[in-house]
């Protein structure tokens, strides 16, 4: 085959079938073929991502979870056979490149039921309750493994546990659905899951279920939903119909809703290392043929869902050791590597290698690796801002950005993913002579896709660097995809026919000469505090452009996600930050994932980093800062001070925006990179 990959691109046996090569695709959540959690029918946004995957030459797909019963209106998967009806031209498709398909099945409630406020109303009202259960009936979601179970996203909410006859309808649904998916084609199913936390690993789990019937108490009880699960679907599909198993290695869990970061000593609440080794051994004894492994629970989501705070190929260790005490094959997810997972796979302490994310970003992501061109791959940066963004923070459960969540567009740096034919490239049949001021990650972008389309571009870049303010967010030394990706858009603006004019500011649009102009210069400025002594404060980026700048106790003005990235940098370096926040929580903002967030929040935990919430800057001193906070004033130790209160959107070219004059990225409105990436792509399309 010529690539340095042989063992990744080696076939595999999983029971009687063959898998022509070590790679899945993971399930994520938006990814799956029928949609039964709330639309109740087939995803016809998936049809192109699967086939340009299958294109790509994956050897197995396991698309996101497909709930046994939905959240809205309560129906059954298994009473509805038709829904499977459009899956199956899909998947002939699909299997006309070799490529296999799973079908993951599960539950969605337990107490990781997501519950923004709207839908708490609901519980406290016993009106609105009893009227809306057609649609939601709380009393069928809000439900565990024990009685009085907090809900992750809203603790002061309490599960019930569920009936044992209720336990045992689950299964019979799991066994009924599992046949539906043999019917449709699909090659296998997958069992979540022992994973994650939920609602069947809360049986597992010993925090969850302090149960006295045949579902809790001995270790046998406990595990014995998944087995009587795994039993009845051999039982109705066959012996040799392949079961995967999703299966966290361990819990990563303190205690509910507080997770263990990597390399934390604690006390685990959920499932042990010397546990996780009796119960790989019993769930292969019930009929697993497979296990899809990372660790994790919705207390520790960061495990399962690692954004860039967490170390690459972050469950390896775990999973290699697991490994050991199964003869099924095992999966590794959880940011990996392709060199790591070659390594690991060639030395067989691994079968395979499931990568999810990174498939969004990057619809050739095998092909380039197979083919040496792995420094043509998009890189995942771990932000979730596309393809999870699930908020959550104090006061309000889960928060959704509702025009997010309506967007089919699926990756913040890789709009084409779900919008396969829109952002097609196609060339202009009048190309435009175009000319783009600023050379950061919109400037680029915007360059990189006109001049595929066949526009001649002109990109002016006033400093001596390309990537504008990203060059400071990528200079934290946990971003080192931040800064691959830096690395990825030199490359592939070198490939175009643009034109870079580097330490060129322009001052005059009108010498130009250019049919359509984008002003892609930044924001205006970093936001100031107004108060006695702010002269004494450097912004974020001055800081992250220069790190040496502080001193030994940093305060750090304003608790969002670069406030909080900067504290753990300096944490990281031996210093002592402290947080001051006017709101009651850190990271309160709509969009970032409860993922990144709340590994935020444990790092400045396990740091003992202080946190001030609901609390204002009064005066910036020499060596200390004023504090007014809800306890009243507050004088903090600080021999330097970073602001990190955002920033002011403009340019010096707002009043000349028009119909040939286009302002884009933080220059028309502060965002973030999904915003400018995605802002790019479309302002492209419509020159």
């Amino acid at each position: 085959m010529g690539t340095k990959y042989e063992a990744v691109f080696s076939p595999l046996q999983i029971g009687n079938l063959t898998i022509k090569n070590r790679v899945l695709i993971a399930p994520m959540e938006g990814t799956e073929m029928v949609d039964w959690l709330v639309g109740c029918k087939f995803n016809e946004k998936v049809h192109d991502y699967y086939i340009e995957r299958a294109k790509d030459g994956v050897g197995l797909m396991i698309p996101g979870m497909v709930p046994i019963r939905s959240m809205i209106r309560n129906k059954w998967l298994h009473k509805n056979p038709k829904v499977f009806e459009p899956v199956k031209p899909l998947l002939d498709e699909v299997h006309q490149y070799g490529t296999k398909v799973f079908f993951q099945l599960g539950i969605f409630s337990g107490r990781n039921f997501t519950m923004p406020t709207q839908t708490a109303k609901l519980v406290d009202n016993k009106v609105l309750g009893f009227l809306a259960k057609p649609l939601i009936n709380m009393d069928a979601n809000l439900v565990s493994a024990d009685e009085g179970v907090p809900n992750v996203f809203m603790p002061e909410y309490k599960c019930r546990a569920l009936r044992a006859e209720e336990v045992e309808e689950l299964v019979n649904a799991y066994a009924q659905c599992a046949l539906l998916c043999k019917n449709a084609g699909a090659d296998g199913v997958e069992v979540h899951a022992v994973h994650e936390g939920y609602l069947m690993d809360q049986f597992t789990l010993p925090y969850c279920n302090h149960r006295t019937d045949k579902y809790g108490g001995s270790f046998e009880n406990r595990y014995r939903f998944p087995v009587e699960v795994i039993r009845a679907i051999k039982e109705k599909c066959g012996e040799d119909y392949p079961v995967s198993l999703r299966y966290s290695v361990t819990s990563k869990t303190i205690g509910f809703n507080v997770g263990a970061v990597p390399g934390e000593e604690f006390e685990e609440a959920g499932r042990t290392m010397e546990e996780s080794e009796r119960a790989i051994k019993l769930l292969e004894e019930a009929g697993v043929d497979m296990f899809n492994c990372d660790n994790g629970t919705y207390d520790a989501w960061f495990w399962a869902h690692p954004p860039v705070y967490m170390p690459l190929n972050c469950n390896l260790e775990d999973v290699k050791h697991i490994s050991k005490f199964t003869t099924k094959p095992v999966y590794c997810a959880g940011r990996m590597q392709m060199d790591a997972a070659e390594a690991a796979i060639a030395a067989g302490d691994i079968a395979g290698v499931a990568i999810g994310r990174q498939f969004l970003c990057d619809e050739r992501f095998l092909t380039k690796v197979r083919e040496g061109r792995e420094e043509e791959v998009r890189p995942c940066i771990s932000c979730h801002s596309g393809c999870l963004p699930v908020a959550t923070y104090k006061g309000a459960g889960v928060e959704m950005d509702m025009a997010q969540h309506s967007d089919p567009r699926m990756c913040a740096l890789n709009p084409y993913t779900f919008c396969e034919k829109k952002y097609a490239v196609r060339k202009m049949a009048n190309p435009k002579k175009i000319a783009i001021l600023g050379g950061g990650i919109g400037g680029m972008e915007t360059a990189i896709q006109a001049a595929r389309r066949g526009h001649k571009v002109d990109l002016y870049e006033k400093s001596d660097k390309l990537g504008g303010a990203f060059i400071a967010a990528a200079a934290l030394s946990f971003k080192e995809k931040d800064k691959e990706l830096l690395e990825w858009y030199a490359r592939e603006l070198e490939k175009t026919d643009v034109s870079v004019h580097m330490n060129t500011e322009v001052t005059d649009l009108s010498g130009l000469g250019a049919d359509e102009i984008v002003i892609a210069t930044g924001a205006k400025s970093p936001r100031r505090l107004q108060v006695p002594g702010a002269e004494r404060a450097i912004d974020a980026i001055s800081y992250l452009m220069d790190q040496t700048r502080v001193g030994q106790k940093v305060a750090v003005i304003g608790g969002g996600l670069t406030g909080c990235e900067i504290a753990y940098e300096l944490a990281l370096q031996g210093k002592e930050p402290v947080i001051v926040e006017m709101l009651d929580d850190l990271v309160k903002v709509l969009g970032v994932c409860a993922a990144n967030s709340n590994m935020l929040r444990d790092l400045m935990r396990y740091y003992k980093v202080p946190v001030y919430l609901e609390s204002k800057v009064k005066e910036i001193r020499e060596m200390s800062v004023v504090l007014e906070t809800k306890d009243g004033e507050v004088e903090i130790s600080a021999d330097s001070v970073i602001t990190s209160i955002g920033y002011v959107a403009g340019s010096p070219f707002d009043d000349k925006a028009g119909e040939h004059v286009h302002i884009i990225g933080d220059a028309a409105k502060v965002g973030n990179l999904k915003s400018v990436i995605w802002g790019a792509n479309d302002l492209v399309l419509k020159l």
